[in-house]
């Protein structure tokens, strides 16, 4: 078989032969071609579902893992909300606990009213800012129990505030009282000599007594008639077995002629503790105590302060 092929330009025409073998080669080419592109587009269309499956695959795990994440986190989220429930509701027993404390001390402590206040919540407030709301602002309220929270702790501080401030003021008020000179050193006794001048019972002659006498029988308690510290406890010229306690504020007492010393420098005494027993050590003509008041150092009347009503 012969193709005449002809030139457009020049107008000559050729002739090409072409056997069957090239023909069916040719032929061959042409059937092919759409199978092939066929075959290479299933080829491509198999691998991108196989991706997409895989894709979704991942998707599906990806989706699972935070699903499960979501749980656990809900799960927590509800746990600390039950833990901050419950600790709220101590919180606010202890509160009504402090409160009823803080009341009956004031009470007991015998204080004006409007000094202390455990009833009422405590005065809240301060200026209005100008900054501007936003929306942010607006959308964002805190759970009920947070507000709850906020006030409580705002309740705490001024309890504990307030607690803190009595606690002082009793503790002031009390350490006045112990140590505030007052009463007899004797538990059984009466006074033999006062104050002041006076017929000196061993030389007859007329002198000054700077203290008062309680006689009594020998061993008889002596006591402190407040509380303090003891500064001086043996036997000095004059008083015989003498024991001195300090008792803050500028005074100090002391108790003379003791048979025994029960108590040595450094102890404290409470009122009313017994220092030693009466006897008639040293300057003495039979048992009794000599009792001497002294402020800022100077010597005063003890009359005053053994008939002072204890505070």
């Amino acid at each position: 078989m012969r193709f005449i092929i002809v030139d457009s330009r020049t107008g000559h025409a050729r002739s090409i032969g072409a056997n069957g073998l090239v023909l069916g080669l040719a032929f061959a080419g042409l059937v092919a071609l759409p199978a092939s592109t066929g075959l290479l587009g299933y080829q491509f269309g198999v691998e991108d579902a196989e991706m997409n499956q895989e894709v979704i695959h991942s998707w599906r795990n990806t989706l699972s893992d935070q699903s499960d994440e979501i749980d656990h986190l809900q799960k927590s989220a509800q746990d600390n909300l039950d833990a901050a429930s419950l600790q709220l509701a101590r919180l606010q027993a202890r509160v009504v606990r402090l409160e009823a404390l803080g009341q009956r001390l004031i009470e007991v402590g015998d204080l004006q009213e409007g000094e202390f206040d455990f009833v009422n919540p405590p005065a809240l407030g301060g200026p209005l800012m100008s900054r501007e709301v936003t929306d942010a602002d607006v959308a964002y309220r805190p759970p009920s129990y947070m507000d709850e929270l906020s006030q409580l702790a705002a309740r705490v501080i001024d309890r504990d505030q307030q607690l803190s401030v009595l606690e002082r003021l009793l503790v002031d008020r009390q350490t006045l009282d112990n140590t505030f000179v007052a009463g007899r050193p004797v538990v059984q006794g009466y006074l033999s000599s006062d104050y002041g001048w006076r017929t000196d019972p061993i030389s007859g002659r007329r002198a000054w007594h700077n203290g008062v006498d309680f006689a009594g029988k020998h061993g008889s308690d002596v006591v402190s008639v407040a509380a303090g510290v003891v500064v001086h406890a043996a036997a000095r010229f004059g008083y015989g077995n003498m024991v001195e306690v300090y008792h803050g504020g500028g005074y100090s007492t002391r108790y003379g002629h003791h048979d025994k010393i029960l108590v040595k420098p450094g102890d404290i005494v409470k009122r009313g503790q017994v220092v030693g027993t009466m006897g008639s050590t040293g300057r003495s003509t039979g048992p009794h105590v000599h009792f001497e008041v002294f402020k800022n150092g100077r010597i005063v009347d003890p009359s005053s302060y053994v008939q002072r009503v204890r505070r």
